[in-house]
């Protein structure tokens, strides 16, 4: 038997990865409904949380479970969920109370092959836009896309790190390649990442007003009013309704307008802070490839081949799907010869891509599938080589 040296690597599985990041990170809350592929994380919580005094409540269904979080963060908890594409259809209307409300909560997306029932065991990026645009109205929203075992687990304290900042419903977007993956897992002390809680952000005097009330949907400067739970010394209303800073029904134009800009800009105005992107090789690369999740691993492969062959590619790896990191698309892939964006799906996020490109001039392909498989590194090598010749793209620069 080969002699493991480093002893604080373990095997491990992506969902039981996300599991562990969401205990790291404090949770205390778990409310959910078991679906595939994602049910290893509640198998996980079930088991470890009563043994941290932490709650664990399986609820008849997706719409109670969301419920129950809501409640469970308004009175101080770190709430979050495990799902897959039905259940988050059945999640939205809440995820759009908790977004107006301002609660913070995670939601652990393990995306399925879809429409509808689909292949439940089987792969696809398929839930891009409905962790965007899901619930109706204007709203912004945090999502964030793993490609390994490892940074599932710190994906996930991110998560409930950006959640508690922000004061929004943030979503771990895997696809079922990365949530059932095994694979070596570092656990080393270094690592150990910053955690963020509530009350880090609790200044009373930055949303105090008329005698020192607390405002709890203040207009601050950060887009973001401090949050005190329920029960701990300040007494206020929480609504699904437009509302002013003392969380009130108003429907006055003004404060309404006030209102949902600063719900949108909160996020909006702080994506550099948020959106994090991972560049390889871009620099002097003729052709970058832009991939997320399962299918950037495989993206990196085909790059790693191409530059075997004599190609100049790059990957720029999407670490952040929303809000959409335009900006460092742009710097990364404006002056390049040649975009490719292969995707397990129809194409949902190339969209946004392609379009943070308009007056670049920047060829841009995209490559989709859907037939429930991980895309391999041969089709992204294939389309790259036969985009580069057509647009005279030669071995080793020009045109």
């Amino acid at each position: 038997m080969t002699e493991i040296k480093n002893k604080h690597v373990q095997l491990m599985q992506g969902n039981e990865a996300c599991a562990l990041g969401a205990i790291k990170a404090g949770a205390s809350f778990f409310g959910g409904y078991p679906i595939t592929p994602s049910t290893e994380i509640a198998e996980y919580i079930a088991r470890e949380f009563p043994k941290l005094g932490r709650y664990f409540m399986q609820m008849e269904d997706e719409i109670a479970s969301i419920g129950a979080m809501i409640g469970a963060s308004m009175v101080g908890h770190k709430a979050f969920t495990a799902t897959s594409g039905p259940g988050f259809s059945l999640m939205q209307e809440l995820i759009g109370y908790a977004a107006v409300a301002e609660i913070p909560l995670v939601i652990i997306d393990v995306m399925r092959f879809g429409p509808s029932t689909g292949l439940p065991t089987m792969p696809q990026s398929g839930d891009i836009m409905q962790a965007r645009w899901g619930t109706h109205g204007d709203h912004s929203i945090i999502a964030l896309s793993p490609s390994s075992v490892q940074e599932a687990y710190y994906t996930t304290i991110r998560a409930f790190n950006l959640a508690e900042q922000y004061r929004t419903p943030v979503v771990v977007l895997l696809d079922e390649k990365i949530g059932h993956l095994r694979e070596g897992f570092d656990i080393s002390q270094d690592l150990e990442p910053k955690i963020i809680n509530r009350a880090d952000f609790v200044d009373k005097a930055a949303t105090s007003a008329g005698g020192g009330k607390y405002l709890p949907f203040a207009n601050t400067p950060s887009g973001v009013p401090p949050f005190v739970p329920l029960g701990q010394g300040e007494r206020y209303h929480f609504t699904g309704l437009t509302h002013n800073q003392a969380g009130f029904y108003t429907a006055d134009a003004e404060q309404v307008a006030t209102f949902m800009h600063r719900l949108c800009h909160k996020i909006e105005d702080h994506v550099n802070e948020i959106a994090e992107v991972e560049q390889l090789d871009c620099a002097g690369a003729d052709c970058v490839i832009i991939a997320y999740g399962a299918v950037a691993r495989s993206a990196q492969e085909a790059m790693m081949e191409l530059q075997s062959q004599g190609y100049k590619v790059g990957l720029l790896r999407l670490k952040t799907i929303w809000p959409f990191p335009a900006e460092q698309i742009r710097e990364v892939c404006a002056d390049k010869k040649l975009v490719v964006m292969p995707e397990m799906n129809m194409g949902q996020l190339a969209v946004e891509a392609k379009a943070a490109l308009i007056g670049s001039g920047v060829p841009f392909h995209s490559i989709t599938q859907v037939n429930g498989r991980l895309i391999a590194p041969p089709p992204i090598m294939q389309a790259v080589i036969e985009q580069m010749a057509e647009h005279s793209v030669k071995q080793g620069g020009g045109r």
